[in-house]
């Protein structure tokens, strides 16, 4: 694996605006998607730190510039961070990212989400949990990760477990996009508000003086249009994607999908969702098939500890080489042939996965203890 290395230290990755009641934090990294790096995620701690506390803050606007919300964490950095040094490098940013995650999806005051363009991985741990959550129609929202050989995690096992039916299986298997109308439909955004009104409905919400939820809600909703969904939608048929991902096993849902087909079902969407788990890494869709039923039942901060678990095991290596692997197959040397091992889902036992799913026996590790935090507006 070839790397390579700027000494160019880049700046204002992160801008903060705003008024004394409204403050905006602005994802200003676009010529990397707004991929989160270490430093971005300490500054935006630091100042939502500062604005939770402070009585005259009323909302926070998230936002990005460029033409992606945030194609997820920096991974390029992680992986050289961990090659170059320790595996904990990388487990002490995502430790740092999880704590953000966690301090947005309890935070006190409401938090609006203007998602515009590309969202992933990183990017819906940051967005998925607030308030309010706005898309266009330019929006693109994906997890992804199973294909470079991580699992879908910054809470998505909360987030996305708590979506109608099996769709939570559906979205982390098979690293299906949804477009704006789609994430309405499905619950994981609030508002659909066309991308020529987004800086209308932002100058309104700099004039909010209030915390009030219904207000903020009645301000939006002048901006937002219906959601319709397109014809191919995924989504319109509920019905079989619950048949399928309701299965108990990754094996199961994959032999119901090709059922599908036998019996005449040549929609598209099942063939790319058969597809993308041939190619994913077999362990990975393993974990995330626990992980999302386990997320179910559980709070945040459970889904958030485990999550850090799980990616320390991979950060590790000690189970398996497939995250680095993956890595290198699809972002340094980019031959998209991944050689995972174990290869095949049927040799991957239940024993295999539990591994992940326990701490880290390392005296350089400790677990993620997130603080307890009050009761937060209700999210919609």
């Amino acid at each position: 694996m070839a790397l390579t290395l700027s000494f160019v230290r880049e700046t204002n990755q992160v801008l903060f605006a705003g008024n004394s009641c409204v403050k905006e934090v602005i994802l200003n990294r676009p010529q990397k998607l707004n991929s989160l790096n270490h430093e971005m995620i300490s500054l935006m701690k630091e100042k939502l730190t500062l604005y939770e506390n402070d009585p005259l803050v009323k909302l926070i606007i998230l936002k990005a510039s460029g033409k992606a919300f945030c194609a997820g964490g920096d991974v390029v950095s992680v992986i050289t961070s961990s090659v170059a040094g320790h595996w904990t490098y990388p487990a002490s940013f995502y430790k740092k990212q999880l704590t953000l995650d966690h301090l947005i999806a309890t935070y006190k005051k409401p938090v609006v989400s203007l998602i515009h363009g590309v969202v992933m991985g990183g990017g819906a741990g940051l967005s998925m949990n607030t308030t309010f959550r706005v898309v266009t129609e330019r929006t693109v929202l994906a997890m992804p990760e199973a294909s470079i050989g991580l699992f879908p995690d910054v809470g998505a096992s909360y987030f996305l477990s708590r979506l109608p039916g099996y769709v939570g299986e559906y979205l982390g298997l098979t690293g299906r996009r949804l477009d704006g109308a789609e994430m309405i439909k499905c619950g994981l955004a609030t508002h659909l508000v066309p991308s020529k009104k987004l800086n209308l409905l932002e100058n309104a919400l700099r004039s909010v003086t209030t915390s009030d939820i219904s207000t903020i809600r009645a301000l939006i909703d002048k901006f937002s249009e219906i959601a319709d969904l397109k014809e191919d939608s995924s989504l319109k048929r509920l019905d079989t994607i619950n048949k399928c991902f309701s299965k108990g096993t990754v094996e199961e849902i994959v032999r119901s999908l090709e059922k599908e087909i036998e019996a005449g079902g040549a929609e598209k969407w099942i063939s790319d969702a058969l597809n993308y788990i041939r190619a994913s890494c077999p362990t990975s869709l393993k974990i995330w098939l626990r992980s999302v039923r386990e997320g179910r039942g559980q709070n945040i901060e459970e889904c958030l500890s485990r999550d850090y678990n799980i990616a320390s095991h991979f950060f590790r290596r000690s189970i398996s080489n497939d995250f680095y692997e993956g890595s290198r197959a699809k972002l340094f040397d980019k031959d998209n042939k991944p050689m995972w091992d174990p290869a095949k889902l049927e040799l991957i036992t239940k024993e295999m996965v539990n591994q992940y799913f326990g701490e880290v026996e390392d005296e350089n590790w400790e677990c993620l203890q997130l603080p307890h935090r009050s009761k937060i507006p209700s999210k919609l």
